[in-house]
């Protein structure tokens, strides 16, 4: 059995692993690179192996960076099967189609002439098409339930189990059988936190010989999420008092849901004037939403119970859906409203838009509720910038800069540690999906006798097992 690293290696985006088992080669993930110009250019080269090689593709969630090249590997030719949960796979269908079609506006050529003579060439053709995505789509095959195994293929079981990242989110257990003997590789994917999201906590195997884990927070702590929360109420509460607006670069799958949870809950418990303007100004996190509400069993207890007594648990006085570019745009005039929109990193969408028209205002507040890469808009703001570039425009900042992390959808270093010290019999834990000091630091905590072997592999790096 090998493993190799195509992506999320020493970074926190782009995650694929190649896994070669018992005559079959199988992808746990294909995600975009996102960030900078250099990971924009780094999604469009060779992945580092034949696409028409793959044979299956097992998809942990539907974040852009774990689905996000699924349409591109069917582009170059991979035919086989992709295999997920009922609702990752509606998710993702989601997500891809969004990608697609910002690809597809952002090549338009867009000029005086709509794109006849006097029109600025495109800077490079999209990755893929929404005809190459539903492509993909039809590659999705059987449908996983959770602690439930399926044959893979001869010799390959795989066993999806909660990750308690996103709806649907998963770590998968690959068991291959071979003449050198039996293996068991644990993929965590990306691990949510316990105890204060209203999905349920994650829950790894009993054992796995290696594993494969994410350590996005591996250098660090949350802070307590009733502090955060208290803090995002109070935020809220001050912009409105100066008459500003508050924006909340959002990412559509799970943090918008989050987002509007506690906005609701806020209202219900007083914390919140009963009154609120807020838009959730973004068609994904629309649609993920009502998906959400289609898959009530990933939720926790008293989530359930809300749905139980009639009640949506993300939906609030005061709320509007803005599909429509048109609508956007009238979201200028308001003042004193709650703003969401995508992306959370603030490398496209809509929350480009609203960051321009209310960076420079000192009346303002920014929250950053998760995680912000290298080289995005997000980070350079939360980092201190003065000024930075958005839709070619110079834009001073002004307005009030949060980041409350207890909002993160990532387990954080305690939270990773007690993962992974549950699973028992590790020879082997490989780290990924984490900037190299955060998977110094984790690894720096690890001890032979809870992790055996320690690795950080490389971009293309390859591990044999055998």
């Amino acid at each position: 059995m090998k493993i190799s690293f195509h992506g999320a290696a020493q970074d926190v985006t782009g995650s694929c692993h190649l896994v070669e088992v018992a005559g079959k080669r199988i992808l746990v993930d294909c995600g975009l690179f996102q960030g900078g110009r250099e990971l924009d250019e780094e999604n469009s080269v060779p992945f580092g192996f034949d696409a028409r090689a793959i044979d299956f593709v097992l998809l942990t969630h539907a974040h852009l960076d774990h689905c996000g090249r699924l349409p591109l590997l069917v582009k170059r030719g991979f035919a086989g099967e992709i295999i997920a949960t009922q609702a990752t796979g509606e998710l993702a269908r989601l997500v891809m189609l969004d990608s697609a079609n910002l690809q597809e506006e952002a090549a338009r050529p867009h000029g005086p002439h709509g794109g006849k003579q006097g029109a600025v060439a495109p800077p490079h053709p999209p990755l893929y098409t929404i005809i190459d995505t539903m492509d993909c789509v039809a590659k999705f095959g059987r449908t996983v339930s959770y602690e439930q195994p399926i044959d893979v293929c001869p010799g390959v079981k795989a066993t999806f189990y909660n990750a308690g990242h996103i709806l649907g989110s998963s770590s998968v257990l690959i068991e291959g059988q071979e003449a050198s003997g039996a293996r068991k590789v644990l993929f965590s994917g990306d691990l949510g936190g316990v105890g204060h999201h209203f999905l349920l906590p994650p829950k790894p195997p009993a054992a796995a010989d290696v594993v494969v884990m994410e350590t996005t927070y591996g250098d660090r702590l949350h802070r307590p999420f009733a502090e955060s929360l208290t803090q995002f109420y109070d935020a809220i509460k001050a912009a409105l008092a100066r008459g500003g607006n508050v924006i909340i670069p959002t990412f559509a799958l799970e943090r918008a849901q989050e987002i509007l949870f506690f906005l609701r809950q806020g209202v219900d418990e007083g914390q919140l004037p009963p009154a609120l303007n807020v838009y959730l100004d973004s068609p994904m996190a629309i649609s993920a939403t009502q998906i959400f509400e289609r898959h009530r069993e990933d939720f926790d207890p008293e989530v359930q119970k809300l749905f139980d007594q009639g009640k949506d648990p993300f939906s609030l006085p005061g709320l509007h859906f803005t599909r429509d570019r048109s609508e956007s745009v009238a979201i200028n005039t308001v003042k004193g409203a709650i703003i969401m929109a995508g992306s959370g990193m603030a490398t496209g969408g809509r929350i480009l838009h609203h960051l321009l028209h209310n960076l420079s205002r000192k009346e303002a507040s920014i929250i950053f509720v998760g995680y912000a890469a290298s080289g995005t808009v997000a980070r350079r703001i939360i980092d201190g910038a003065k000024e930075v570039r958005i839709q070619g425009e110079q834009v001073q900042v002004h307005a009030q800069i949060l980041t409350i992390n207890g909002f993160s959808a990532h387990a954080d270093q305690a939270e990773l540690l007690a993962w992974q010290n549950s699973i028992a019999g590790k020879r082997m834990v490989v780290l990924v999906h984490g900037e190299l000091d955060s998977m110094q630091a984790f690894a720096g905590k690890l001890t032979d006798k809870l992790a055996g072997k320690v690795l950080m592999p490389k971009l293309g790096d390859e591990i044999n097992l055998d």
